[in-house]
């Protein structure tokens, strides 16, 4: 019998998803809703999925998987929906970024036995299926927060399944995600919108913060770029995190201001220098603390050479890597490989040479 996986919603992440399915098990059976019709048209036509439902129906019976990868505001209101196909082996499993308020939703509901919560961390900042690729979630961690009501075999069978479509999973509980989340991902995009917002406000009537606001300051807030309705829906569920995050962040802020304003110069050394050593401790971290980086990304095959064979295209042609590696953690990155240069025109050239030997490559 085969093997039937469903989605509500197709955008970047479900469609990565179901595309990653399709190529690792090609005989499974993939029924899919999204509210955009178009989606669904162009997902069939290009045989990623079998079924395009118009509704949440019958349809939906007899999956051993089923994804929600709607916004997370949406996905706790399709769960009463759901919970009727819910049948004895099948797997409830959303995608969204914010775990507390759908466990309690699913505990509020009695489906806990069927439910791990699911995070992957990758993306981009562009959204949609049309933006989806099946290697999205190649070597990224995957975040799993499975309920106390799920038995252990059903945890490991999803993690098997995860880990056969090449992703990372990672067990956490739900507070715990979210108190991490909220700290290495939801507070940045708040700092890096707020942080534009000054700039905007204060500028001059010339708009020169804006003219000289280049380099460093671009890929320190880039992630300012990122869907405003997403960003809405991730504040209002994980807010209580979020404001407590927030209040120890507005503490450092406010003691940095005393240090500087004392012109106590060894405290601001200590500040950067410890601030430095453990940024450069980060896995694919680039040294220091924004000034610009010269790297590109590009999607590379889990298989072995892979990253070889990019090494001796870039040493061919006399293009000096400083950094390599596998970016694990792309929720807001594009590609899987990031490769650093001393300068940017060997980061332009080695974008050209890559592009030219068919690699997708992401400038930034």
């Amino acid at each position: 019998m085969k093997m039937k996986i469903g989605f509500i919603g197709l955008g970047l992440i479900g469609g990565s998803l179901a595309k990653a399915i399709r190529q690792y098990y090609p005989d499974c059976e993939i029924t899919a809703f999204d509210k955009n019709k178009e989606t669904l048209a162009l997902a069939t036509l290009e045989s990623v999925i079998d079924v395009a439902a118009t509704s949440l129906d019958d349809n939906f019976y007899g999956c051993r998987y089923l994804f929600l990868c709607a916004p997370v505001s949406c996905n706790t209101a399709y769960l009463k929906q759901l919970a009727r196909y819910l049948d004895g082996d099948c797997i409830l499993s959303d995608v969204g970024s914010v775990k507390g308020q759908i466990h309690r939703e699913v505990e509020r509901l009695g489906i806990g036995k069927h439910f791990i919560g699911g995070h992957p961390m990758a993306g981009s900042e562009k959204s949609g299926y049309a933006n989806s690729r099946a290697m999205l979630l190649e070597n990224a961690y995957y975040v799993l927060t499975p309920g106390k009501e799920v038995p252990e075999e059903k945890v490991r069978a999803f993690q098997e399944f995860l880990e056969s479509l090449k992703a990372l999973p990672v067990l956490l509980d739900a507070d715990t995600h979210d108190k991490v989340t909220g700290t290495i991902s939801h507070l940045p995009h708040i700092i890096a919108a707020s942080l534009v917002e000054l700039v905007r406000d204060t500028d001059t009537g010339e708009g020169l913060m804006k003219t000289l606001a280049a380099g460093g300051f671009k890929d320190l807030t880039r992630i300012a770029s990122s869907s405003p309705v997403m960003w809405q829906h991730i504040c209002e569920q994980n807010k209580e995190h979020i404001t407590e995050i927030l209040s120890g962040y507005i503490r450092s802020l406010e003691t940095a201001k005393e240090h500087i304003a004392a012109g106590d110069g060894q405290w601001v050394y200590r500040l950067f220098d410890q601030s430095r050593n453990y940024r450069n401790s980060i896995s694919d971290a680039s040294a220091g603390p924004i000034k610009k980086a010269y790297a590109v990304y590009c999607d590379i095959i889990d298989e072995a050479g892979g990253i070889a064979a990019i090494a001796t295209i870039l040493a061919s042609g006399g293009i000096n890597i400083k950094n390599i590696g596998i970016v694990h953690n792309r929720e807001f990155e594009e590609g899987v490989l990031r490769i650093e240069f001393y300068e940017e025109t060997a980061s332009k050239k080695a974008a050209e040479l890559l592009q030219k030997y068919r690699y997708i490559v992401y400038e930034r």
